[in-house]
């Protein structure tokens, strides 16, 4: 029998598994569970009405979160010349060309996106088996294939984020962190879900937002009850 600790049974009591929560209402419960040493992602988990087999019914797209994500990340920049000191001076973790490429083919990925210059594409291709299954391969749809390095960049560092349905035809994306007020947390997911509502392929049918779970780091997954829901 698996020994729970403490603050799992904690957190259990202050969760109704068979309850539909508000959207603030959940992350008021997810931020007065016992918290973990570390400030914890706020994170979603959102079922689609779609058949991700299908190519016309794939999901993807970014938006910015009006309150940011709550992590530092670490932006890689693949281009050459003028375009990586550009980076750089964006504000870019590392920018380089043939070094920085051999250090990815090497099975570096320390960094949490990674955007490249078009005349550097042919190069990232190679690099599918390293970058693919960490979703780190860029692209022109997130913005992160693209000549204006600097706004790339920029946007990625102020809280712009990918959003994806995956096979199962889920998305899931941390939308901020638990030292955010709750305002803030409830504008975040608003803001994501907005964007994902408008994001429906005309070939899917029937409800399109089939169901949403918010949870933390350590904590429980809370089931949000989809007409509490404030989208634009």
């Amino acid at each position: 029998m698996t020994k729970r600790s403490k603050r799992y049974k904690e957190i259990q009591k202050l969760v109704d598994k068979d309850k539909s929560y508000g959207l603030g209402e959940a992350v008021e419960v997810l931020k007065s569970s016992p918290s973990a040493k570390f400030d914890e992602s706020v994170e979603i988990a959102l079922r689609l009405g779609v058949d991700p087999k299908k190519s016309d019914q794939q999901v993807r797209s970014t938006v910015f979160l009006p309150h940011g994500t709550g992590k530092t990340l670490r932006v890689v920049v693949l281009a050459k010349g003028d375009k990586a000191k550009e980076a750089l001076e964006a504000g870019a973790d590392e920018a380089g060309d043939v070094e920085l490429l051999d250090k990815i083919k090497g099975g570096w990925t320390g960094f949490d996106a990674l955007i490249a210059t078009p005349d550097m594409m042919r190069e990232v291709g190679k690099l599918g088996k390293v970058l693919g299954p960490r979703g780190l391969m860029p692209t022109p749809k997130a913005g992160t294939v693209t000549t204006d390095v600097k706004k790339g960049v920029e946007d990625l560092k102020k809280g712009k984020i990918e959003f994806k349905v995956d096979k199962n035809g889920v998305i899931n994306n941390f939308v901020g962190k638990l030292s955010f007020s709750k305002e803030q947390v409830v504008e975040n997911i608003e803001s994501l879900l907005s964007a994902i509502s408008k994001m429906k392929p005309a070939t899917a049918k029937g409800q399109f937002l089939r169901s949403l779970f918010v949870s933390s780091t350590m904590g429980a997954g809370l089931k949000i009850d989809l007409n509490s829901l404030s989208l634009s």
